[in-house]
């Protein structure tokens, strides 16, 4: 037990350490993703989305469908011990696919922990997506359509990659869901992940990613945050850790270039052509970060009330223990006295 309660002490400040990291990255990564959101809303303030002679939007992007084809990314971890971390979002992409009964739906499994339970639930397709972990290869502009292996198939996984987030794989994941959705063999794309705001603020949520239906606005489609008990163990994790209860600059949110007035070069349809893309990419890479974050944050929470638990359960050996050594040495004290006695 004692060499248990070593082992969970030294994961819970590694995960800290981690958690340090991740935040760093995530606050670094924001700055850009502001700015490209300042400069899409400057531009869909001045020029028209849609065609004004044909009505047809002017980036596939922009385009709204009815949802037959359904494209679901699920973020998990490739590891464990991290309390319900796994098991929160898991049940939730459960609820979603319940709530989007009757429609075709597409997974793609990103964690190692999420892949092993989709896996087990729900058939894989045919023509499995390869990861990106093995290959960062585009896709064929027009591949072979298979057959579906069932109305909720699991298309794509990849487990690894969350090891060391690159941005390179985020794009690769986003220009393969942008293919589809150009295509129109998916209507639409969400993503259920563990949004990270601070160590005792975390959200599970599903979000919508495609089709883009207001550009700077996250469209929620699904949250579920933290109970009181589990911020209060988080609050204290955090503080025998260590690590600051909130993020630096939380709630940042850049002003740089929202009242820019900008002179662009190139047409409307040029721009959007350029930017949604990106825009997609950066959202899918948020997830992704955020997640890692939250990842880390649950990780060292649950190792920090799993050497709480070994201590108690030390302390309480340990009196059991003294109490059975005491009980046997009266005992032994008095059988010499009751023989001295009897002589």
């Amino acid at each position: 037990m004692i060499n248990t309660r070593q082992i969970t002490k030294a994961m819970k400040m590694v995960s800290a350490a981690k958690l340090r990291r991740a935040q760093e990255r995530a606050l670094a990564a924001r700055p850009y993703a502001q700015m490209l959101t300042n400069v899409l809303k400057s531009l869909v303030a001045r020029a028209e989305i849609y065609d004004p002679e044909t009505g047809e939007p002017k980036h596939p992007l922009l385009a709204q469908r009815e949802e037959k084809t359904v494209l679901l990314i699920v973020v998990t971890g490739d590891k464990g011990l991290a309390g319900a971390f796994n098991a929160n979002i898991n049940k939730a992409a459960v609820r979603f696919l319940e709530a989007k009964a009757g429609k075709n739906i597409d997974i793609e499994a990103i964690g190692r922990k999420g892949r092993d339970f989709l896996r087990r639930r729900y058939p894989v397709s045919k023509v499995l997506t390869r990861s990106l972990a093995e290959s960062e290869e585009r896709l064929d502009p027009e591949p072979e359509r298979a057959e579906r292996a069932g109305t909720i198939q699991i298309t794509g996984e990849h487990v690894g990659i969350l090891n060391k987030v690159d941005f390179t794989q985020a794009q690769a994941l986003a220009e393969s869901v942008i293919e589809r959705y150009k295509r129109e063999e998916i209507d639409s794309v969400y993503v259920v992940f563990n949004e990270f705001k601070s160590v005792i603020a975390q959200r599970l949520i599903v979000e919508q990613v495609l089709p883009i239906e207001q550009i700077g606005e996250r469209a929620v489609r699904l949250t579920e945050e933290l109970t009181p008990e589990e911020k209060k163990r988080a609050q204290e994790a955090a503080i025998s850790a260590g690590v600051g209860m909130r993020g630096e600059r939380e709630e940042q949110k850049s002003r740089i270039g929202e009242q820019v007035d900008y002179i662009y070069e190139q047409t409307p349809t040029e721009l959007f052509r350029s930017l949604l893309p990106k825009y997609v990419e950066v959202q899918v890479f948020r997830a992704l970060m955020e997640s890692v974050a939250a990842e880390h944050a649950a990780r060292m929470t649950a190792m920090d009330s799993a050497t709480n638990n070994a201590s108690d359960m030390i302390e309480s050996l340990t009196l059991a223990m003294n109490r059975a050594r005491q009980a046997k040495i009266t005992k032994e004290i008095i059988e010499i006295v009751s023989g001295a006695a009897a002589m």
